[in-house]
């Protein structure tokens, strides 16, 4: 499928932004909190526990605003303004890494949960764009082919970090090489939203107000006092809610679970990068599928396999056993990630896109505070991370 210019904009900036998600969320900055952490005498199953906390307070601020954010996006010309805030936001507390102490623990989490705050605001309005650069009938695909090129996108700043790690091809020392990683995120963050800053704008609206602030409170509570309208889209809400925090925390928890393990930095870092490769293909087929299908029908697909993982993590005892259920991650994140956001846009008021996808975020987010907190306090009681992952079957 050919893309239209505003949809190719679109989609380079999960090109550009994914890259937060594999080197901050996901593998350089848990393992590097990890280490510090361990240097501090910290426990690993405690250690675990507070990274799970620092997701869920990052979460729980932007979450809480949310649907307030998005009903004022609605409004002509705030959509850009509000994502544009809050990727500023996001940017700057990567560089900020930087400037950490690598004994201050506590001051590293400090940052990544505002750097977090930015990223997931961002993605509320990045999400509601959907709906003005394509049609219904191009969305699961237009969806798909954001989160396919994210994951391809975020392994090029991973492979020329690993590449450096592993050869230690450039004369630096270790934190160098990770300042270095937490400034090429920020940079490739910023270069790759610039096609969607020039190219991608607002086409579903509500026009200007003079008071925009007050009268969209004044909406969001006629929003929620008639909800009854909206029965389709409160059921889907309702069941992503659940699911999609299954999903958020085993991403978010999966290098911190890998050492817990003890699978090696090295192992676990080659372990995510494959995965994002394979997730590549499988987010594509899950949005090509979808046209054949139905998005609900691949969405219930991809529960069933992660339903399936969470089960296979109360057995993991090797590497290998870390390896089969990683590949099994990336052959569905992506793919109930994209029809997700595409199913909802197709049910929701296109000039209201915002407020409700401020619905959607508020699910989506808030319901990643209960997750990694569930597998904190689990981790931290019994002291066995699987057990942890384990509960999140519960979400599914």
């Amino acid at each position: 499928m050919k893309l239209t210019k505003q949809e190719k904009s679109w989609v380079f900036q999960d090109w550009g932004n994914s890259v937060y998600s594999i080197m901050i969320t996901t593998a350089i900055l848990p393992i590097y909190f990890k280490g510090v952490a361990s240097n501090a005498g910290i426990a690993d199953h405690v250690s675990t526990a507070y990274w799970g906390y620092a997701n869920s307070l990052g979460t729980l601020f932007i979450s809480l605003l949310a649907p307030i954010l998005g009903t004022i996006a609605d409004y002509q010309f705030f959509k850009k303004r509000f994502f544009s805030l809050f990727t500023w936001l996001g940017i700057a507390f990567t560089v900020a890494f930087v400037f950490v102490p690598n004994d201050q623990w506590m001051l590293l989490l400090l940052f990544y949960m505002l750097s977090l705050i930015g990223f997931s605001g961002a993605n509320i309005f990045y999400d509601a764009f959907l709906v003005d650069v394509t049609t219904n009938e191009r969305m699961d695909k237009v969806s798909s082919y954001g989160y396919a090129f994210g994951y391809l996108g975020s392994c090029i700043p991973f492979v020329a970090f690993i590449i450096c790690q592993a050869t230690g091809v450039l004369p630096v020392s270790q934190t160098t090489l990770l300042n270095g990683a937490f400034l090429l995120t920020a940079v490739w963050w910023a270069v790759f939203t610039i096609p969607l800053w020039r190219n991608v704008h607002q086409v579903y609206y509500i026009p200007h107000d003079k008071k925009p602030v007050r009268s969209s409170f004044i909406r969001l509570g006629s929003t929620l006092k008639n909800i009854k309208q909206y029965r389709n889209i409160v059921l889907f809400l309702v069941a992503y809610f659940f699911y999609i925090d299954g999903v958020d925390t085993i991403f978010r928890m999966a290098s911190a679970y890998g050492i817990d393990l003890g699978i090696s930095d090295t192992t676990l870092i080659i372990v995510l990068l494959v995965t994002q490769i394979v997730a590549f293909p499988f987010t594509i087929i899950y949005g090509q599928l979808a046209k054949r299908f139905g998005g609900k029908a691949l969405i219930l697909v991809a529960i069933s396999v992660y339903i399936i993982i969470c089960v296979y993590a109360i057995f993991m005892k090797t590497a290998t056993d870390f390896w089969i259920l990683a590949m099994l991650v990336g052959t569905s994140q992506g793919g109930i990630q994209a029809l997700s956001r595409s199913y909802y846009g197709k049910i929701i008021p296109k000039s209201r896109s915002n407020e409700f996808y401020g619905f959607y975020n508020i699910f989506g987010k808030f319901s990643a505070i209960m997750g990694p907190a569930l597998m904190g306090v689990i981790a931290q009681v019994t002291g066995h991370t699987q057990y942890g992952v384990a509960s999140s079957s519960f979400y599914f």
